[in-house]
């Protein structure tokens, strides 16, 4: 339990000095606004010349922009348990791949969740927006720590309506809209999406003003198939897929509206990041990763490192610019440290990254980063400048705080610390497997 070790170190320094709560304050809010597959170069502050996000970039220029933010599988399922949980998706076993409508198995009711650690503290808690944790009703949000649900169990595409499109007219699975734990609708409208979602949000806002919440809003946009509502559709010079990211950024500003009329605006920290990548495969994905090489499905610094912007005006000074490694899975024991909570009973991976968003106390070093594949395969590490990986069978090793670009591979100049990272990635990946957890299975 070594990161229940620093916790306990660092608490009384981060608590008193960045925190500065005294006997009787709320407890401060936290929303996580989590799109999909959006990349690191759909947001205007991170470069796009079309994509017109004026609220994400107002709440960068009022709270913090990491820089070097990433998650540590380059699909869904992987990175949203690895968000959830500040585990490694291996440590899991929800690692290989996505979850499916036929898939027999999810999240282990034996993980200790953000959700369920924050009620401990007397948090509401909520999501709206996708889960991909598992779609059997034992793996499901009511089941691990939310108080309320509303959303897709799986992705967007995985829907008959969407499947017979494509082509595929064998497909037999329907999307569910689920409410709790009911289905209320089949294949539903997917341009209400992203408002029925933000609505739902702000109606838990505004029913739990007055206690400490923890909303989780993960966005099914911008997964293919895109869709924008009618408002939106057709507006943006960057074509449909412009429409759904600035569907995306005028909700996201409807959300921190919220909190400025009910005056919970300083007391609450609201993070934005993406789930992996853009999907580039698709003609009809219009994503960037801005400057980085490919996207979601890869090991490239496209597919895993995403947007990142955190705002806690009581906390985080304005134009806050983070060029320190961070990942998803440093939220929640960040979280359950500003809390005085306690971290899970199972081994995690994550660490506090508190003193970063604060400029108090003592800044942590970057860990060794382990990147996997869609398959569940650890094909990548980074270690302070240097990344090596594997990708088609071929060994790369940039340094990337120069070359983030990965254009120039230094294996033939440096092959001594090409086979240290090397080594040390599959030191660590045999480590997590000796450790790893099953996943939950289905009784049905």
């Amino acid at each position: 339990m070594k990161y229940l070790i620093y916790f306990l170190l660092a608490c009384p320094v981060f608590l008193f000095n960045a925190c500065d709560n005294t006997a009787g304050e709320q407890l401060p809010n936290f929303i996580i606004i989590y799109a999909d597959d959006m990349g690191y170069g759909d947001i205007t502050t991170n470069g796009n010349p079309s994509i017109r996000t004026p609220r994400l970039d107002r709440m960068a220029a009022e709270g913090a922009r990491l820089t070097n933010f990433y998650i540590p599988a380059c699909v869904c399922t992987p990175s949203r348990a690895a968000l959830l949980s500040g585990c490694y998706p291996k440590r899991l076993s929800l690692h290989e791949h996505v979850l499916f409508p036929y898939s027999e198995h999810g999240i282990n009711a034996a993980e200790e969740l953000l959700p369920e650690l924050l009620k401990e503290k007397g948090y509401a808690t909520a999501i709206f927006g996708k889960w991909h944790l598992g779609h059997q009703e034992a793996f499901l949000p009511l089941q691990h720590g939310f108080d309320r649900y509303l959303g897709i169990p799986f992705s967007n595409d995985m829907s008959r309506t969407e499947m017979i499109k494509r082509g595929n007219d064998n497909y037999i699975y329907d999307l569910p809209l689920i409410s709790g734990n009911d289905t209320i609708e089949l294949n539903p409208d997917q341009s209400r999406f992203t408002s029925m979602f933000t609505d739902a949000a702000i109606g838990f806002i505004t029913e739990n003003r007055d206690r400490p919440f923890f909303v989780y809003i993960p966005h099914p946009m911008p997964h293919i198939p895109i869709y924008a509502s009618e408002e939106f559709e057709g507006k943006s010079p960057a074509g449909l897929y412009g429409d759904v990211i600035e569907e995306i950024d005028y909700n996201t500003g409807r959300i921190l509206d919220a909190l400025k009329e009910y005056g919970i605006d300083e007391n609450t920290m609201v993070i934005f990041s993406s789930d992996n990548g853009p999907w580039l495969s698709f003609k009809t994905h219009g994503g960037s990763a801005g400057a980085f090489r490919g996207g979601k499905q890869t090991n490239w610094e496209g597919g895993h490192r995403v947007p990142c912007i955190i705002r806690w005006p009581a906390q985080i000074s304005e134009g806050t610019l983070i060029t320190s490694q961070v990942t998803n899975m440093d939220i929640l024991p960040t979280i359950m440290n500003i809390i005085e909570g306690r971290l899970p009973v199972n081994e995690i991976d994550g660490q506090d990254v508190g003193s970063l968003l604060t400029g108090s106390g003592e800044i942590p070093e970057p860990y060794p980063f382990l990147y996997y594949s869609i398959e569940g395969v650890a094909s990548g590490i980074r270690v302070g400048d240097y990344k090596y990986v594997k990708i088609n069978e071929e060994d790369y090793l940039f340094d990337i705080d120069v070359d983030f670009r990965e254009k120039f591979n230094l294996i033939g100049e440096l092959p001594g610390k090409a086979v240290e990272l090397q080594e040390m990635m599959m030191k660590l990946d045999r480590e997590i497997e000796i450790e790893q957890r099953q996943a939950g299975k289905s009784k049905y």
